[in-house]
């Protein structure tokens, strides 16, 4: 795609320092991985999580009101998700990125970095699921929702992050689905409130727990199991996609790793927190930010000197 080049340096400085603030406004887990990218990338990771985030609160601000209970069911954040679709094929058939901030940030973003249409025009269908669906009978239908909501966002991240092996993208699209699966879990209690169950209704029935002891906020021994199946899902995901990291740019591996450890700690403390996702929100804290990146980074030094020639 060519793109006009029309906006200036300001422009787009100011473009990704929203995206920046959005970025970390949203998911601090996620924001503390980018800082391990370098700049231009980081900057790409930023307009492309800031685009979820916004897109992901057309449905937030649908259901605003619903835990008040006067959600009224307006078919106006359809009408959102599908302006937001014909805006994204527009800019990518024209690269014009009008005034908005995010599509500033995404045509500056294209020069450097291939980032497919499709999958940003999935995630959309993955927004629209859930203005329209509240329940999942089985986890095959659950998959078809995460792989929506965030499969599809290592399938637009992966090109930034840089690869050479095709199977790098299956791997991202595993992690993507450990990520959500993770905030499933966490999320459990917040959903509950206006309604909504992610958990498959046959594994909710196959541990005997109910839907009704879930909108009750009940924590029981089988809810315990509930939910520690559920995390053995989520960390076999996460394992499936380590290997697929090996594949992605030297520069990149780090920033991803740091991500999915931190990201991994939620259902640590999770389950530290007895299984409470009703009134306690599990959030790994800053410390153990600060050790895991800083392990992590050690051992990203030593694989490297490890790597070089050794001198006479």
């Amino acid at each position: 795609m060519q793109l006009v080049q029309h906006h200036g340096l300001r422009g787009v400085n100011d473009a990704y320092e929203y995206c920046r603030r959005v970025t970390q406004h949203a998911s601090k887990t996620f924001y503390w991985g980018s800082l391990f990218l370098p700049p231009p990338k980081r900057y790409a990771i930023w307009a492309v999580y800031a685009f979820c985030r916004k897109v992901d609160d057309i449905v937030d601000e649908a259901f605003s009101g619903a835990r008040l209970g006067h959600f009224s069911g307006s078919p106006m954040p359809l009408q959102e998700i599908e302006r937001w679709r014909q805006a994204l094929i527009r800019f990518y058939q024209t690269g014009l990125p009008d005034d908005d901030p995010l599509f500033q940030a995404w045509a500056q973003m294209l020069e450097l970095y291939p980032v497919p249409l499709q999958p940003a025009l999935e995630l959309l269908d993955g927004v629209e699921m859930d203005l329209t669906k509240k329940r999942y009978t089985s986890f095959e239908e659950l998959y078809l929702y995460c792989y929506r909501v965030a499969g599809t966002v290592g399938l637009l991240t992966a090109p930034i992050f840089g690869y050479e092996d095709e199977k790098a993208l299956a791997h991202a699209v595993e992690l993507g689905i450990g990520l959500q699966l993770t905030n499933i879990l966490r999320d459990i209690g917040e959903d509950a409130q206006i309604g909504r169950i992610y958990l498959p209704l046959d594994e909710i029935e196959r541990f005997g727990y109910s839907e009704e002891a879930l909108m009750h906020g009940v924590v029981n021994d089988a809810f315990r199991q509930l939910l520690s199946f559920q995390m053995g899902r989520a960390h076999d995901y996460y394992q499936r996609s380590l290997s697929g990291i090996a594949l992605l740019h030297e520069d990149s591996q780090l920033a991803v790793t740091v991500s999915s450890v931190l990201y991994r700690r939620i259902l640590d403390r999770i389950c530290l927190n007895d299984f409470n996702v009703f009134t306690t929100r599990a959030s790994v804290p800053l410390l153990t930010k600060l050790s895991v990146a800083s392990a992590y980074w050690f051992m990203q030094q030593v694989e490297i000197t490890r790597a070089l020639p050794h001198l006479a």
